[in-house]
Order: structure tokens, then sequence, then C-alpha cells
């Protein structure tokens, strides 16, 4: 392929900037509450640290379970907006609320009957002096307020897809700036105790992060139905449920594989932590701090990942298939490179990011180490992260749900408990040997792109 196909003129980036920008701001700014809640938690203490992160894990299977639902359903919605069907979309929405509310109620029962017995599988004793009886009350405590969040976690969702699927990417961005600055503020008045609010360290960081998530659902809910000129599909969105027969069944036979996918994958990560755990509780703390700060860095692949699925998504619903495969080639060159940019910036940063946390000298060194080999593996990551959204803009979740977690936990967790269990590596060459695994899942994604079996119009029967 030559490199001037790979190369988009003005008008290009223009476009691309004008959807990925936004959504990346919003992205930096959902993962820096994460990481301001991760320091000054932090702060207090290594087991108020370590126990916020495994309940944060625990959520984060919860949190990709609903972006695969509204991610099945909006395949359809930027197809729908982009042949100006503002009934389609409409009907993907109200797919978006229910599936959404039935993957809540579900999380919220599992997480109160066995959130303790979650937890406990991440606590083993390691080199360090952490107070393992401790780690698991502040979880515990952290996890019961925490629950409260996700209903309004759910409904923001089901709603910021719909109205990036429909170009209105800034919006949410605006919302997420007004959360940031309220989860900030609380943050620093709840866990520190300011100006005469009680200390409540753990139980602070929990409570400001729910009210900075209703308020941010609050934003976007408001603003959506206010501006109902702007946004047709609202419009009598809630006047009834019902959605024509065959779209749910397409919804659901491409949605299925989404959501299990991501539920897979989730579960699968959060497997692998529970594997490097094995070798110390220290391991979790500091695979903390790496994986906090790696989402950080790994905003540029994700905003640009949406900006693939909005655009070429909009492309095949418009019938613009060569143009829709030479737009998808331009925007993963361009993710690819970024993120070696990125990946060089965040591992010249690795040694000094760790000093912030009030934590042991091993925690911090273990933490560098793991962000080093995260920003090594970035641009391979972002290639297969590009694949991936390339090929669910055209409706192939089966092949996504094979590639990403059939992969997972086929290839990636056997070989973790294999090496963790079965020799004397150190961790942090563990987890190298492990995150290389992904340059096999990037050459299965270039293979299935040059295929071309995923350009496809979905639309055009409904």
């Amino acid at each position: 392929m030559k490199l001037n196909y790979l190369i988009g003129d003005k008008a290009f980036y223009r476009r691309v900037l004008l959807i990925t920008i936004p959504i990346l701001i919003q992205n930096v700014i959902t993962n820096f509450v994460s990481l301001l809640d991760n320091v000054m938690v932090g702060l207090v203490g290594t087991e108020q640290m370590t126990g916020v992160a495994i309940v944060n894990q625990l959520v984060f299977v919860y949190n990709l379970c609903i972006f695969g639902a509204v991610s099945g359903a909006g395949i359809f919605t930027a197809q729908f907006f982009g042949k100006s069907d503002h009934k389609g979309v409409r009907d993907t929405f109200r797919m978006k609320i229910i599936s959404t509310l039935i993957i809540t109620v579900g999380a919220i029962i599992l997480l109160i009957f066995k959130g303790e017995f979650l937890i406990s599988l991440f606590i083993h004793t390691g080199e360090e002096n952490i107070d393992l009886v401790l780690t698991m009350e502040y979880a515990k405590k952290y996890l019961n307020i925490a629950l409260i969040g996700l209903p309004a976690f759910s409904l923001m969702q089901a709603y910021s897809d719909t109205l990036r699927s429909t170009g209105e990417t800034g919006l949410p961005m605006k919302a997420s700036v007004v959360a940031v600055l309220v989860n900030t503020g609380l943050n620093y008045i709840l866990i520190f105790g300011k100006f005469g609010a009680p200390k409540l360290g753990v139980e602070g960081a929990a409570i400001a992060t729910v009210t900075a998530r209703y308020v941010e659902t609050a934003i976007i809910v408001g603003w959506t139905h206010i501006n109902k000129a702007k946004n047709p599909f609202i419009q009598d969105a809630y006047k009834s449920f019902k959605v024509p027969m065959p779209l749910v069944k397409s919804i659901v036979k491409k949605g299925v594989p989404l959501v299990l996918n991501e539920a897979f994958w989730s579960i699968g990560m959060t497997t692998l932590l529970q594997a490097y755990s094995i070798r110390g509780i220290e391991t979790v703390s500091a695979m903390n701090i790496s994986s906090t700060i790696s989402n950080l860095f790994n905003c540029v692949f994700l905003a640009t990942g949406n900006a693939i699925g909005i655009i070429v998504g909009q492309l095949l619903g418009a019938g613009q298939i060569e143009k829709a495969k030479e737009e998808d080639s331009r925007l993963i060159f361009t993710t690819v490179v970024a993120c070696a940019f990125v990946g060089v910036i965040m591992a010249i940063l690795a040694p000094m990011i760790p000093q912030i946390y009030n934590t042991t000298d091993k925690v911090k060194e273990l933490a560098c180490s793991f962000l080093i080999v995260s920003a090594v593996m970035m641009p391979v990551s972002a290639f297969a992260h590009s694949a991936y959204f390339s090929l669910r803009s055209g409706g192939k979740t089966f092949i996504t749900f094979i590639v990403d977690s059939g992969f997972v936990w086929c290839v990636s967790i056997p070989v973790a408990y294999a090496l963790v269990c079965l020799t004397k590596l150190p961790i942090v060459t563990v987890f190298a040997l492990v995150q290389a695994l992904e340059l096999i899942k990037m050459c299965i994604g270039l293979y299935m792109l040059k295929q071309g079996a995923w350009l496809n119009n979905l639309v055009d029967k409904h």
C-alpha cells in the first residue's frame, strides 16, 4: 500500500479532529477523574488505594458490558444517521435504554450478594507489609456507595453514544468537564475532611464519584430533551418502547456478540490481574497505578476508535463502500503514528509518575516497569483496537468476539497463569511476555481488514 494512500487531505484531518477531539477530551477528563481518585486515596494509604482499585476493577467489567450494549445498537445508530433515518435512530436509542437497564439490575444484584467473594479473589499475601483485612474493609465500604452510581452511568451511556453517533460530540465533553470539577472538589473536601466536612477517606471518594456521575447524566439528558430540534430521535422516544421486531433481531444478532465480547474481555482483564496478584498484594497496588496512568495515555486510540466507528459507519450506511475503506486505512495509520509519539512520552514520564503516590518503594518500582512495558506496546495496542472498531462498524461483531475475547481467554490467560505458577520469572517479565502476545492479535486484525468482508451496509433493509 502506497504511503500517499494512507495520508489524507486537509478536509479529512479537519473532519477527524472535529469528531475525535471532543471524544478525546471527554476520555481524558474521565480518566483524569480516575487518576485524581487514585492519587488522593493513595495519599491516605496503600490499603485504601488497593481496596478502591479492586472494586474499580469489578465495576470496570460492568462498565464495559454497558459499553458493549450501547455499541451493538450504536452500529445501527451511525448507519441510520448516515441514511438520515431519524426513526431508525430513535428505535436504536430505545434498545440502548432497555438493554442497559437489564445489565444494571443484574450487576447490582450480583455485587450486593457476591461482592465480598469477588474482592477476596485479589487479596493475597506478598513481600510487603500490607494489611489484608483492612484492604477488604475499605473495598467493601467503597463498593456499597459505588453501586448507587451504576444507574446514572447506564443512562448517560445510552444518551452519549446516540449523541456521538449523530455527530454531537461536544455536549458529552462539556458535561464531563463539569463532572471533573464536581468530583475533584468533593474528593478534596470529603476524603481529607476540609471546610468542616467529616474526613471520610474511601467513602468520601465514592460519594464524590457518584455525585459527579449524576451531575454529568443530568446535563446530558437535560440538554438532549431541551434541544429536540437538534436531536429528532428524542421526540416521542419514551412514548412507547416498541421497536420493530426485524430491527430487534438484527441488533440482537450484532449486539449480543459485542456485549459478550466486552463482558468476557473485561472479565478476562480482571482474571489476568488476579493471576498477577498471586505474586503478592503489592502487584495489585502497582498494577492499579500503572493501569490508571496507562488509561490516561490510551485515550488517544480510544477516541480515534470511536471516530472510526462513527465516520466509517456513516459512510457504510450511506452506501459509500470504497470511501469507507479508504477513510478507515487513513484513520488507522493516523492512530498508530500518534500513539507511537504518545508511547515515547509515557515511557519518559514512567519513572516520575509513581512518586506522587504514598506507597512503598517496591510498589513504585513495579509500577514504573509496568508503565514502560505498556508504553512500548502502545502502537501495537492502537492498531488492534482500531481494527476492532473497523470490523465492528460493518457488523462483524462475532469475528471481533472471537479475536478479542477468544484470544484473551485461550491465549493470554493460560500463558499468564503458566508463567506465574510454573516459573520463577519476575512479575515484570511475566507482564511483558503476556503483553507481547498482542502482536499476534495485531496480525490477525490486519488479515481481517485486508479481506474486506466487513464492508457492509446494514440498514438498507430496515
